[in-house]
């Protein structure tokens, strides 16, 4: 990926994050994922989410993702990862195509552990790039 791109996508990304009713921070993980290998971005959004989620304090198990398929206001691609619980909020991402492969841009609550969640997401062998909110 370009460096215009990267800068084009954590500009972008750092928009996202204005303050709202919650302070989020965010990280755009680099894949090399192509459109003939959905399953396996699945698979990774899933397993990023997890990361996510245990570095926010819930334990993965207690979350499901939420894509919703029922609702006007998701964009294809756009998936949320919530609580079994009560159905709050642990994060969100949108999965886009830049330049043939993957990048999966995740925003969560800001008191998410951010360290663990890059070591996590390297773990897996993909790139990632913090973005912090205001």
């Amino acid at each position: 990926m370009s460096e215009t791109l990267d800068d084009d996508l954590y500009v972008r990304t750092k928009a996202l994050l204005k303050p709202g009713e919650i302070q989020l921070n965010g990280v755009i993980v680099d894949t090399d994922l192509t459109s003939d290998k959905e399953p396996m971005l699945h698979q990774a959004t899933i397993d990023i989410g997890d990361i996510i989620a245990e570095a926010a304090g819930f334990e993965p198990t207690d979350t499901y993702v939420y894509s919703g398929t029922d609702d006007k206001e998701f964009g294809v691609n756009q998936h949320q990862g919530r609580t079994l619980d009560d159905d709050s909020f642990v994060w969100e991402c949108q999965q886009l195509m830049r330049e043939g492969t993957y990048d999966i841009v995740y925003y969560y609550e800001a008191n998410a552990d951010q360290d663990a969640i890059v070591e996590g997401v390297e773990a897996l062998d993909f790139g990632a790039t913090s973005v912090y909110g205001e």
